[in-house]
């Protein structure tokens, strides 16, 4: 079962209560993802037993809380099945929100969770205990204290994912990763674009890039299949070429399954899409929603800089 957590974060860490959420997950058979608000805790939320993905979320909107920006900005990562918050002021906000915007149930302030999705919650101002069971998808949040902490001991993946205005530290940010991972001096980098790029002339933005830093370019199967100028030998994926690089980034790419098929092995991968439900952020270790033509510019500058290090 798909459960997505939302974390509950103190000012520079997880509240333990995101712990717990972890533990009522796994006793209804779930695989949780984490997100991460702000980015705030992914590595401790890494760490928690059981986990099995960890998004950190960055975006303007997380310097202070109002609960429509972050359940915009959350919202598109979270699966279809199970959202599970805490029950304090933020997460029974943010999960009423993101629930609204579904169009799905939510029960707030639960106390016991059991397989098929039976909850406990006290009503009446706790004179009285109901008992219910609900179909995914859905919404809960659930009293801090109420569920055992999972333990220690988890080595979760972690992506970002980024939604911020300002382009230009976004991809710095990005590309700032990244180094951590490659040697430069070795690196093998691909650089590909989809049907996003608008037209196949605007694929000259991705060689500039590409000779920047010593790049193969390649394409989607979308790209390939739409435009001619565009030739199958560029095709990434499950029909085209599967590829290992140190570095994949992917430009306009929406992320079809074939197309993961055949890159979701590299090293690193970053995404950049103005869709911030395109599955291409599913495989990103850091995902930029943003158009090419904010993106790239920076991106060549960052690159350039990077290797010139």
């Amino acid at each position: 079962m798909d459960v997505t957590i939302i974390a509950e974060t103190t000012a520079d860490d997880l509240h333990p209560v995101t712990s717990q959420l972890v533990g009522a997950a796994i006793t209804i058979g779930g695989t949780p993802t984490v997100l991460c608000p702000g980015g705030t805790g992914a590595a401790t939320a890494a760490s928690i037993s059981g986990v099995a993905k960890v998004i950190a979320v960055k975006g303007d909107c997380f310097g202070t809380f109002d609960s429509g920006a972050w359940a915009a900005a959350l919202n598109p990562l979270a699966s279809d099945g199970v959202i599970l918050a805490a029950s304090a002021p933020s997460g029974r906000e943010v999960a009423a929100q993101i629930a609204a915007m579904r169009g799905i149930p939510i029960i707030q302030d639960a106390t016991g969770l059991e397989a098929g999705i039976t909850v406990t919650r006290g009503i009446y101002s706790g004179k009285a205990v109901e008992t219910v069971t609900v179909s995914a998808p859905c919404a809960l949040t659930l009293r801090p204290n109420a569920f055992e902490a999972a333990g220690d001991g988890g080595n979760a993946d972690v992506s970002t994912v980024s939604q911020s205005s300002d382009v230009g530290v976004t991809v710095r940010e990005a590309i700032a990763k990244a180094s951590e991972r490659l040697d430069v001096a070795e690196a093998d980098i691909i650089i590909s674009g989809g049907r996003g790029m608008g037209e196949p002339s605007n694929f000259a933005h991705l060689y500039e890039v590409a000779d920047v830093i010593g790049a193969a370019v390649g394409a989607s199967r979308a790209a390939v299949d739409t435009w001619d100028e565009i030739p199958h030998s560029m095709q990434v994926g499950q029909t085209g070429k599967t590829v290992n690089p140190s570095l994949y980034i992917a430009v306009g790419i929406s992320g079809a399954i074939q197309h993961l098929a055949g890159m979701r092995s590299s090293k690193f991968i970053v995404a950049i899409n103005k869709d911030p439900d395109a599955p291409i952020f599913g495989v990103a270790d850091y995902g930029i929603v943003s158009t090419w033509e904010e993106a790239l510019p920076v991106l060549k500058e960052e690159l350039s800089s990077l290797l010139s290090n």
